[in-house]
């Protein structure tokens, strides 16, 4: 089977089953993003505990921050640091320990600083990547996607495919209208920003969900266009598509880094929380997540262990270009945000 096929049966599994645990190791259950029972990351927790961690899948933080806040028990919930404030305002997480996590000093310092306090580590970082423009470089001349104005642009009218993620699509108008980040956002840049939005709406073929859904549209034809994850890119790379990455356009594109918060309460073993990590972080998750969905590991050490080559052959290697760090957001932001959206979606 291929990764594309894997991928695309955890997608399946991931919407038929969408609250119910795929039965393993009874004491530890994840909550995480389809696609990401990712073996080459669960090798050292497989040979330790026999068996494989029991996951139920989500489909973007909006989703899984539902769930967790209507009463589902995890152990530990994998968010993407910008939805982490809720999960502490909410009160339902309880700090990890750094002492208990052997690759902590390892992970860039900007990605725990913010996370980190007295009583540890609200959050720890196991990922990241960008959010850029991916395209058909055979029906897609470079020159269109040299802007994210080419989402605006009626030649790819029903042809372009966003995100259904609050995160990604408003650093996407964002940085469309000339804004670099969410601190200090005004009432007039948002506006602004919901406007390009909404003169994007009618271009767009379908708000993707997951990475095997756009990887999907692409491949089909549907979609020439789209604001894409590397693991999108990644699948079409495997499947020998002609798909190209533009992560330099002339006003940005988006980075974000995610991670795993520790459930207060949680029904399950504390100890295999920390060996669960400790399996994400080890040196060989490298290799493995860069394989499977072209992200980088927040495990500096093991990522320097990778050549060159292959960090720009699956675009995780540095950029020169304006960044929009998808950095936490305040609860009322992401709120209003989520509901401006909504409404966008809807036509109106």
């Amino acid at each position: 089977m291929t990764r594309h096929a894997k991928l695309l049966a955890c997608a399946a599994t991931a919407l038929a089953l969408a609250t119910t645990a795929k039965a393993a190791d009874p004491e530890l259950t994840v909550l995480d993003w389809a696609g990401w029972e990712i073996d080459g990351m669960l090798t050292p927790y497989v040979e330790k505990h026999g068996q494989k961690p029991s996951y139920v899948f989500f489909a973007d933080d909006d989703e899984a921050f539902q769930k967790v806040s209507s009463g589902f028990k995890a152990d530990v919930v994998h968010p993407c640091a910008a939805s982490v404030p809720r999960y502490r305002d909410g009160g339902l997480i309880e700090p990890w320990d750094p002492a208990k996590i052997e690759a902590f000093a390892s992970i860039p310092e900007r990605m725990v600083k913010s996370f980190t306090d007295a009583e540890g580590a609200w959050f720890i970082p196991t990922d990241y990547a960008y959010t850029a423009i991916a395209y058909n470089a055979e029906t897609v001349p470079a020159e269109d996607v040299a802007s994210l104005q080419v989402f605006t642009d009626p030649k790819y009218a029903g042809r372009v495919s966003m995100p259904d993620n609050t995160d990604d699509v408003w650093s996407l108008a964002l940085l469309a209208t000339g804004v670099t980040t969410w601190d200090g956002l005004t009432d007039e840049q948002f506006a602004a920003a919901a406007a390009w939005l909404r003169q994007v709406h009618p271009n767009v073929r379908a708000y993707w969900s997951d990475p095997s859904e756009l990887s999907q549209l692409m491949a089909s034809g549907e979609v020439q266009v789209a604001w894409s994850w590397n693991d999108p890119v990644a699948i079409l790379m495997a499947e020998g598509f002609p798909v190209g990455f533009n992560r330099s356009p002339a006003e940005g594109s988006t980075t974000w880094f995610c991670g795993f918060v520790n459930m207060k309460d949680a029904p399950g073993s504390e100890d295999k929380a920390y060996d669960f990590i400790n399996s994400l972080l080890a040196p060989t998750s490298a290799p493995a997540l860069l394989e499977a969905i072209g992200y980088a590991l927040a495990n500096d050490a093991a990522m320097a262990t990778i050549p060159t080559e292959e960090l720009t052959a699956a675009y995780v290697d540095p950029v020169t270009t304006t960044l929009f760090a998808q950095t936490p957001t305040t609860p009322e932001l992401r709120e209003k945000m989520i509901e401006e959206f909504e409404l966008i979606k809807s036509g109106f």
